[in-house]
């Protein structure tokens, strides 16, 4: 019988060791998995079963002699360490060269233009942590009206907005217009991204929101979901998924705003009878709990994606293939930054009755689209050589 479905689950920023380049990233030392094992609260005897302690370098972990899925260590070739580019090659692109970074801020005549175009001042303009931005620039941003522009290691174009002071559409509006200037070589950053937050409580005095919206590039060419898509397949994107790729590529869209939500649809998802390929993004393991480099949030995270993970493995058949991997670092434990790590990411790689192989280390997280696309039998040129 033809394989007909598969699943590529990424838990994003969850990284399992630095990288050979992790010097050239500043990242030495660095192991997300291994911060979160630390707590002491990391409970997954799921993850274990299917082998997640057998890869190379997880030596931390339970060995499972007879682990339900094959397993490896998926290096990135991408010159980056972001969510564009790490998902890109996941999907059958090696982004060779970097895409431009602003850590020193974004220069003041494109600001001027952007301000102009938007009726509205710019505050900030400096690499910051998206909590502490609001902390030290929401005060200010309330009073004038004036948007935050901020940036981090990452190409991205960030801009913070209290919900009561810009509305969600008008800043969704804003980043869209960013997203049109933000091009070519030199500008042409991966990401434009709304950060809406408003009042908290006691504790903290403003809260980001759940309506964060990312404004990608489009891809440079074709990618995996592109390919399934050409051929009449069905091509389902979960979570961040549509906007990371820049909607290109998606027969149906699922929107969510939380992991919660993104194991609900994976789970509805799949118990639909299609040909093709579902790809999923659970965002809270980056922007709740490694970002903000809280490592015992993060093992509470991966708790529940464990416990709800063998409800998933009912739903699939021999027909069915899952991967659940990530498209970069961000190590909880790591305190010199907030940024995202340049780290080896893992590879489960599950179908039901199937004997395991432990892979190894391979060279480009585009040997996950390379055997996907061959999982599916469709016709695809993309980086990277299958499994």
């Amino acid at each position: 019988m033809k394989n007909k479905r598969a699943f590529i689950i990424v838990l994003d920023g969850f990284g399992i060791g630095e990288a050979l380049d992790a010097e050239a990233f500043s990242d030495i030392g660095t192991n997300t998995l291994k911060s979160v094992w630390q707590t002491g609260k990391l409970n997954i005897p799921n993850l274990i079963k299917m082998g997640l302690g057998n890869i190379d370098g997880v030596d931390f972990l339970p060995f499972e002699k007879e682990p339900l899925a094959s397993v490896a260590r998926m290096k990135e070739r991408s010159a980056g360490k972001d969510s564009t580019v790490g998902h890109w090659e996941i999907a059958g692109y090696i982004s060779d060269v970097p895409l431009p970074t602003f850590p020193n801020g974004f220069p003041n005549d494109f600001l001027e233009r952007f301000s102009k175009e938007i009726g509205r001042e710019i505050l900030c303009n400096k690499a910051y942590s998206g909590t502490a931005v609001i902390e030290d620039y929401g005060d200010e941003h309330v009073r004038t009206g004036s948007p935050i522009v901020y940036t981090s290691a990452d190409s991205v174009f960030q801009i913070a907005a209290h919900t009561d002071v810009i509305p969600l559409e008008e800043l969704y509006a804003i980043c869209e217009k960013a997203r049109e200037m933000l091009c070519g070589k030199e500008l042409g950053v991966g990401r434009v991204i709304a950060r809406p937050f408003t009042f908290g409580d006691e504790n903290e005095k403003f809260v980001r929101t759940a309506d964060r919206r990312d404004f990608s590039l489009e891809p440079p060419r074709k990618l995996l979901a592109d390919a399934v898509l050409e051929v009449g397949q069905n091509s389902i994107a979960i979570g961040k998924i549509k906007d990371i790729f820049a909607g290109r590529g998606f027969t149906d869209i699922y929107p969510t705003h939380s992991n919660e939500e993104v194991m609900e649809a994976l789970l509805n998802v799949s118990k639909k009878d299609f040909y093709g390929l579902c790809f999923a993004n659970l965002v809270d393991f980056d922007t709740l709990w490694g970002h903000r480099r809280d490592p015992e949030k993060y093992a509470e995270g991966l708790n529940k994606f464990d416990e709800w993970l063998p409800s998933l493995l009912e739903l699939l058949d021999e027909n069915d293939l899952l991967v659940i991997t990530s498209d970069h670092g961000c190590d909880p434990g790591f305190l010199q930054t907030t940024d995202h790590t340049r780290e080896y990411t893992p590879l489960i790689y599950y179908v039901k009755g199937r004997a395991s192989v432990n892979y190894g280390t391979r060279e480009t997280f585009a040997d996950i689209g390379a055997t996907v696309a061959k999982w599916l039998s469709v016709d695809f040129c993309g980086d990277g050589t299958a499994i």
